[in-house]
């Protein structure tokens, strides 16, 4: 890992003084014109959980939004792990191979999460391990396919696919700006041999520019600052196939069910744009016809690039309707609303 640093830091990359271990982000954002036509992101700001053992699926089928027992080994799914009141304490991307389930999440929630799940596995022959050490590239907009091509003789042909490979696991997640996006977890030598060729023709970008295309192909992801905040339908999860009504019980299942079949949900998540200001996680925002009180929250923001950030914002439905919310005071900097990727009507599931 030390030379795949070594690496990274020739290509502009800065480190953290927080985690030598790990290259921080590259320096330059990249915006959404970037992003579109082609881009390859060294990302290391998401960690990774090996479930591994007899009763792993079983184990996680019971704590986790999804349902985990019948994941084909060709395919990933979002999912996520919610405390007895039906809100999220975490989000994850899931897959497995023959030996293991793996959980992707924010490295900086792993290891509380990790160690509090491991809390549960009691009498099940699951255990529960640090599977970094990979490097993680992140690959989308319109070049992605032809960059792919170049080293893969087939990629995933629909989002949520994966396969495996010499090269290491690849996966198509959620598309955005209208082409696929993909995760490439491989070694740090593989990656280190094929990122010259993919800067090629893709724009080189960090934890930032992968964001900023999860942020525009809106998929969510619970942070320190929003843990506990949202019941999964407030930040679309559902809709995103992140939630199976038919499996069985798990942690605020039933709250998590109540709000889907008797139709109290009013909030859901949207595709904003903030121009110059900046905005974070947990952030909260107001609407200028009702100053006295927040009416959403801030789920996920990333730098556009462009002076300003994008975000994902959790806010009531009327609130949208109406118009007018603006960042932080109902005097704030005020939001944009873009076209989400999918509609938010209620999907059949």
């Amino acid at each position: 890992m030390d030379n795949w640093n070594d690496y990274l830091a020739s290509l502009g990359a800065r480190h953290s003084p927080d985690d030598t271990s790990q290259a921080a982000d590259f320096g330059s954002a990249l915006n959404v014109g970037q992003l579109a036509a082609g881009f390859v992101a060294v990302v290391n700001d998401l960690g990774l959980i090996a479930v591994s053992g007899a009763d792993a699926a079983s184990f996680l089928h019971n704590q986790l939004t999804n349902d985990v027992e019948h994941l084909p080994g060709d395919q990933a799914r979002l999912a996520g792990y919610c405390t007895p009141k039906g809100r999220l304490q975490a989000s994850f991307l899931m897959w497995r191979d023959a030996e293991s389930i793996f959980l992707q999440l924010p490295r900086a929630l792993q290891p509380a999460l990790q160690k509090r799940l491991s809390m549960f596995v009691m009498r099940a022959k699951a255990t529960l391990a640090d599977a970094g050490g990979q490097v993680l590239l992140g690959i989308g907009g319109a070049a992605a396919d032809a960059a792919l091509r170049a080293h893969f003789t087939n990629v995933p042909a629909a989002p949520y696919s994966k396969l495996d490979s010499e090269l290491g696991t690849l996966i198509r997640v959620a598309d955005a700006f209208g082409a696929p996006r993909y995760q490439w977890l491989t070694t740090p030598a593989t990656a280190a041999a094929v990122l010259p060729a993919l800067r090629a023709t893709l724009a080189l970008g960090g934890n930032q520019a992968w964001e900023l295309a999860a942020i525009h192909a809106g998929v969510p992801q619970i942070t320190a600052r929003t843990q506990e905040q949202f019941v999964p339908q407030m930040i679309n999860f559902e809709l995103l196939g992140a939630v199976n009504f038919k499996k069985g019980c798990y942690p605020g299942q039933e709250i998590v069910a109540r709000s889907q079949y008797l139709g109290k949900l009013k909030r859901r998540a949207a595709l904003a744009t903030i121009a110059g200001a900046a905005a974070q996680a947990g952030d909260e925002v107001y609407a200028a016809a009702d100053p006295g009180q927040p009416c959403g929250m801030v789920v996920n923001a990333a730098p556009n690039g462009d002076g300003g950030v994008d975000a994902l914002v959790e806010l009531k439905l009327a609130a949208l309707e109406a118009g007018d919310i603006r960042l932080g005071a109902a005097d704030g900097a005020p939001l944009a609303f873009l076209p989400m990727p999918y509609p938010l009507d209620p999907l059949e599931l």
